[in-house]
């Protein structure tokens, strides 16, 4: 019998966005916040369609442009961040020697504040697109490197025992044991870093001096903020569905690669 389509997801999303809205217009209500810290949601819709500029063109064609070029630097991170992350997890979970010297280190470049990387890296570089690329990569790999080891240790010993007793050598090992049981850890980083890698790539984007992307469209309506503050209000909203955007993407890749994998939990 052919199954109907599930509505609980959409319904979900659909209360928490009513729930949202009437929770930001009730603080304004009982609060008396001023339309300056805290616009309407009805003036951040006007915002998006209103000119940025006299004569310019429409806020939403604006934020469509700068979300695809803040996009593009995000994936481009995304993917060697990944890989790079992937790589290192395959490293260590063959080397106990490596995992124990290097692990350290890795978990202690994750301790220092990006904001204060992303300047050294623009310099380093002289290349902005080069430069929001690299710090959206700092920022991703270091979960998909943890992720995948603990995954590629996740096999129950007694498969391992079972493919030793194949003669199988570790690269087959890798392959059709080790990777297969670590994709679900592999794709939770994957989602935790689809929205990393958009934060690094904004962040990449302010010191880069970088003239298109969300990040120069934050700046530049920071700037107008008193005058127009509904217009960097749509600009934070864009950021937050870039974000969700990829992730979702992420999250149906993963639905797909793990459509045969029976799930016991």
């Amino acid at each position: 019998m052919k199954q109907g389509i599930n509505l609980r997801p959409v319904i979900a999303i659909a209360v928490i966005c009513v729930g949202l809205a009437l929770l930001w217009e009730g603080v304004k209500l009982v609060f008396g916040v001023s339309d300056v810290k805290l616009p309407h949601l009805t003036t951040i819709a006007e915002g998006f369609i209103s000119p940025a500029r006299r004569n310019g063109p429409p806020m939403y064609q604006i934020l469509f442009n700068a979300a695809l070029v803040t996009l593009r630097g995000a994936i481009t991170g995304f993917v060697v961040g990944g890989l790079l992350g992937f790589f290192l997890g395959v490293v260590f979970a063959h080397s106990a020697l490596l995992e124990r010297s290097l692990v350290p280190y890795m978990v202690a470049s994750q301790t220092v504040p990006i904001l204060a990387i992303a300047p050294m890296v623009v310099i380093w570089l002289r290349n902005p697109n080069l430069s929001v690329a690299v710090i959206a990569a700092y920022l991703t790999f270091f979960p998909v490197a943890v992720n995948t080891l603990r995954g590629l240790k996740s096999p129950d010993p007694r498969a391992l025992e079972l493919m030793r007793s194949y003669a199988a050598n570790k690269w087959q090992t890798l392959w059709k044991l080790r990777f297969p049981a670590a994709l679900p850890f592999i794709f939770t980083a994957l989602k935790i870093s689809a929205t990393a890698s958009i934060v690094g790539a904004i962040v990449g984007e302010l010191p880069s001096g970088a003239q298109d992307g969300l990040g120069r469209a934050i700046l530049n309506f920071n700037q107008y903020y008193a005058t127009g503050p509904e217009r960097l209000w749509a600009t934070i909203i864009a950021t937050a569905a870039v974000g969700i955007v990829f992730f979702v993407l992420v999250s149906l890749a993963e639905r797909w690669a793990l459509r045969n994998i029976v799930r016991t939990a």
